[in-house]
Order: C-alpha cells, then sequence, then structure tokens
C-alpha cells in the first residue's frame, strides 16, 4: 500500500516545483530587473497618495527646466546689443542649456539609482540658481554659455530626469494622467515667466533679471523635499530572499563584472535591439530639431512684423496658457481605453500637427494672426510633451525606463545643440525669419509621419511573430487586453515563452516590471 506515501511524494514534487521555480526566477530577474533591489521586490505602485504631492513637486521643477531656456530668449536682444554678438551666436545659449540637460541623462540616472531623486532635485535647485546668478556677471558670450549653458544646464537634468523617474514609481494605472499633471508645469510656468521676464527686463536690466531669476529657481530645492521615496509593501520573505540572492551574485561576479555592470547602468546599449526603442527614438530626434527654434525666434519674429515688444512678449504666454490646459487634457485622453493601445499613433499625430503650425506661421503677419498660431502652436506642442516620456514608458517599462531615458537623452542633445543655431544661421543668411519655420516645420512633419508609418510596420510585425508563435506553441488564455497599450502587451515575447506560467494582462502590476518574486508555483 503506498498511500501513507503520497503525502511525502507530493511534498517533494512541490519542493521541486519550488525549487525550478526559484532558479527561473533567479535567472529571469538577473536578466530583465533593475539593479536596484527594492524596484524588484514592489508590489503594485500606490496610484495616488503621497504621489500627487510628488507630482506638485515634479510640475515644479519640470516646470523650471523646460520653461527657462524659452524664457530666456526675452533677454536674447538685450544680450546680442550689449555684448555684440550675431543671432547665431547667441541662439547658443538656449541650445548649450538643452543639450547639457538632455546629454547629462545618463549621469542623472546613476545618480538618482544610487541617491534617490530628492537629493538629485535638490542639488539641480542649488546648481540652477548658481547659475542664474553668476551669469548676472557675465562681459562676454562665451562666458553665458559656461555659467547659463553648462552650469544651469546640468541643473535642469536633475530637476528633469529625477522628476520623471519618481512620477514613474508611484504611478501605473494613472501614469498618464500624473505625467500629464507634471509635464504641465512647463506651460504654467512660461505663461508668467515670459511677461515676468520682460517686466524685470525694462526695471532691472537682463543682468538684474538674471540675479532674480536665479533667486526664484532655488525653489527646486522645495520641490525636491516633496519627493520622498516611494514606500510599498512587499512580501519579507520574498525580499529576504532577493537579498541573499544579490549577496551570491556580488560574491560570485569578478571585479571585471561589476565594472561592466556599471557601464550597462550607466549607458544601456541593448536598448537598440528592441525594434519600437529604434522607431521612437528617431521619430523624436527629428522633432527635438525643430522644436525649440520657433520658441527662441517667436518674439524676435513678431517684433519684425511691427508687433510691439511686450505684445510679442505675451505670444509666449499665450503658448503657455494653451499648452496649460492641453498637457493633462491629453493625458486623460491617452489614459482613455481607446487612446492608450495606440499612444505611440497619437503621439505622430501630435507631431504632425505641431510641424504643420510651423509651415502656417510664415503667413500671419498681424497680431491677430501671430495670436492664432501660438494658440495652435500651444496646443501641439502641449500634446507632444504630454505624450513623449509616456511613450517611451509605454515602450519600455518601468524598470528599464530610468535607463532608456538617459540614453535617449543623450542622443537628442545633438539635435537639441544644432536646431536652433541653425535657425539663427537662416536668419542671418537671408535676413527672414521665415526660413526657420519653413525648416522646423518640415522636419517635425516628417517625423511624425515617420512615426505612424513605421509603427504601423512595426506592429504588424509584432502580430505577425506573435501569430508564429501561437501556432507553434498554443497558450491556454489569451486574455483581454483593454486599457493595455499595444507595446505594453506585446513587449518582450520571448519572456513569454520562457515562463513556466502565464502572467494575466489585465493586470497592470505586470508592466514590464520583472516576474514576481511573491508568486508561488
Amino acid at each position: 500500500m503506498r498511500k501513507p506515501e503520497r503525502p511525502h511524494e507530493h511534498c517533494c514534487c512541490r519542493a521541486t516545483r519550488q525549487a525550478t521555480g526559484s532558479r527561473w526566477k533567479e535567472v529571469t530577474s538577473e536578466r530583465i530587473m533593475s539593479p536596484a533591489a527594492t524596484d524588484a521586490a514592489e508590489s503594485k505602485p500606490p496610484d495616488g497618495g503621497w504621489g500627487w504631492m510628488v507630482v506638485v513637486g515634479a510640475h515644479i521643477s519640470i516646470g523650471f527646466a523646460y520653461s527657462t531656456p524659452k524664457a530666456l530668449s526675452i533677454f536674447f536682444k538685450e544680450i546680442q546689443e550689449d555684448l555684440g554678438a550675431s543671432s547665431s551666436e547667441i541662439a547658443w545659449i538656449s541650445s548649450i542649456m538643452l543639450a547639457v540637460m538632455y546629454a547629462g541623462g545618463p549621469v542623472s540616472s546613476v545618480l538618482v539609482k544610487r541617491f534617490g531623486s530628492r537629493p538629485i532635485v535638490i542639488v539641480g535647485g542649488l546648481m540652477c540658481g548658481v547659475s542664474m546668478v553668476t551669469a548676472s556677471f557675465g562681459r562676454s558670450i562665451v562666458y553665458l554659455y559656461l555659467s547659463i549653458g553648462i552650469i544651469g544646464g546640468c541643473g535642469l537634468c536633475f530637476n528633469l530626469n529625477a522628476s520623471l523617474t519618481i512620477i514613474s514609481k508611484y504611478f501605473l494605472s494613472k501614469r498618464p494622467l500624473a505625467n500629464g499633471l507634471a509635464m504641465a508645469g512647463s506651460p504654467v510656468f512660461l505663461c508668467f515667466l515670459a511677461p515676468l521676464n520682460q517686466f524685470l527686463l525694462g526695471d532691472f536690466g537682463w543682468r538684474g533679471s538674471l540675479l532674480i531669476l536665479g533667486g526664484m529657481m532655488l525653489n527646486c530645492c522645495v520641490a525636491g523635499a516633496l519627493m520622498r521615496p516611494v514606500t510599498l509593501s512587499c512580501n519579507p520573505s520574498a525580499v529576504a530572499a532577493l537579498k541573499n540572492m544579490e549577496t551570491t551574485t556580488k560574491h560570485n561576479m569578478s571585479k571585471k563584472g561589476r565594472c561592466l555592470t556599471n557601464a550597462r547602468q550607466f549607458l544601456d546599449f541593448s536598448f537598440f535591439k528592441d525594434r519600437g526603442f529604434i522607431i521612437y527614438l528617431m521619430g523624436n530626434t527629428m522633432y527635438i530639431f525643430g522644436a525649440y527654434a520657433p520658441i527662441v525666434f517667436l518674439s524676435a519674429y513678431a517684433v519684425s512684423q511691427g508687433v510691439e515688444e511686450y505684445s510679442a512678449a505675451y505670444l509666449l504666454s499665450i503658448m503657455g496658457f494653451v499648452d496649460m490646459f492641453v498637457r493633462p487634457g491629453t493625458g486623460l485622453i491617452a489614459n482613455s481605453k481607446w487612446i492608450r493601445p495606440r499612444i505611440q499613433y497619437f503621439f505622430g499625430f501630435a507631431m504632425i500637427f505641431n510641424g504643420a503650425c510651423h509651415l502656417l506661421c510664415p503667413m500671419m503677419t498681424s497680431y491677430a494672426f501671430l495670436v492664432g498660431y501660438a494658440v495652435f502652436f500651444g496646443v501641439g506642442f502641449g500634446m507632444v510633451f504630454a505624450l513623449i516620456f509616456e511613450c517611451l514608458m509605454d515602450l519600455m517599462g518601468n524598470q528599464r525606463f530610468p535607463s532608456a531615458v538617459g540614453l535617449v537623452t543623450i542622443i537628442e542633445c545633438f539635435p537639441m545643440l544644432l536646431g536652433p543655431p541653425t535657425a539663427g544661421l537662416l536668419v542671418d543668411l537671408y535676413g527672414d525669419y521665415k526660413y526657420l519655420f519653413y525648416m522646423c516645420g518640415a522636419v517635425i512633419m516628417s517625423g511624425g509621419l515617420f512615426l505612424i508609418i513605421m509603427n504601423i510596420l512595426h506592429y504588424h510585425m509584432l502580430e505577425k511573430e506573435k501569430a508564429e508563435h501561437n501556432g507553434a506553441r498554443r497558450s491556454p488564455e489569451t486574455g483581454n487586453q483593454d486599457g493595455v497599450s499595444l507595446s505594453e502587451a506585446q513587449r518582450e515575447p520571448t519572456e513569454a515563452e520562457s515562463a513556466p506560467m502565464n502572467r494575466d494582462p489585465q493586470d497592470p502590476s505586470t508592466d514590464d516590471t520583472g516576474p514576481d518574486i511573491t508568486d508561488h508555483f
């Protein structure tokens, strides 16, 4: 009689399955998990609570990060006359500042992983304040390149990347809305910084204005203080198992292996194996090249059409005011069940709309028409920047996003650096601003069309690969993917092949965050 032995056999089988599952989890975790131990053991993000205070802090830091290079254009005419610089030379100030902000992405990502978002944002705020104060004493254009461009750009970089990263940790299902509210900081701050800078310029000159602006930017330190680390409930045994696994892994790793791991955290080139990431990067690079030049030269173009200086400065405020409402509205639309699975197409449409506005701008010669251009420009610009990082999160997932955004920003620094000076060169060569709007509009529209066409091909290939996989190995459940993007549903098909059990596609917590080590086989 074998009945008394069956419990023992059952325990042995279950122990074998648990051992096999643990080994699979260890291998899979080493392959896809973030180096941060706490990330791997996270449960579902809170999607609220203190996260909304974090959104307020991100709203402030991102607002200064994106609005400062635009609002500084109010001072460019006075700086150009005072220092005797050309239009192309003066445009390098914003270009260097934006390029450094983007190029410092990998460094900022590593620092955020090491120290967290709160101290990085505080340090970034201090650097921004110091940069503007030191720039107020500048006597040459090169001095402004160093103070505003290099130091200020580094501070803005710390503010931007740390804010985006902590939002991805606090939110998942409400992430598009949270991103839209945080990114709305750019138009909100631009809306009041543009007329404020014009007022300060008239009363204190560009040097005194930069001094006051530096003091205002110290508020980023207050915003950073709101970004306390996220605390998630975890299985204690899972955390202990993860720590033991990491201890064993670190003990077995050689010095060379640790160096390679650290280098991979700094720049992870494995993203270039992802077809969706390459499509996103190419389209986004084309957009960034033409995105900022129209903003830098909008006030100067209006003045050249006979518009009074204060009215020309208000064009940026009008654009910012419209942008202020468009970004959270776009976040709500992107979070809908119909749009979110097609968010990459929505992103391409926003780029095409933005480019079309620039192509029509040279036809706007009166102030009333320029106001209309500013309104539509704000709509297009707000749509793009409400989606630009959400689309990257959609493609890469929460765990890979910090490294991905660092790589994207360092690549985008090159078109960011060359865009406004190239537009300024066209102004110097032809003595007319309309050619820069033609150039920017054509490049941006091309990028939007590229994204839509290539994503259609990309998703068609994913469906074909999925059909081939299902034909070879039929999955028992397909599940409903409403409310989850195509990229999230179809990301990493090889992981599904290697998994011994199916993940529920309706559970947002499975959004590319790696296997949940609290599961039991």
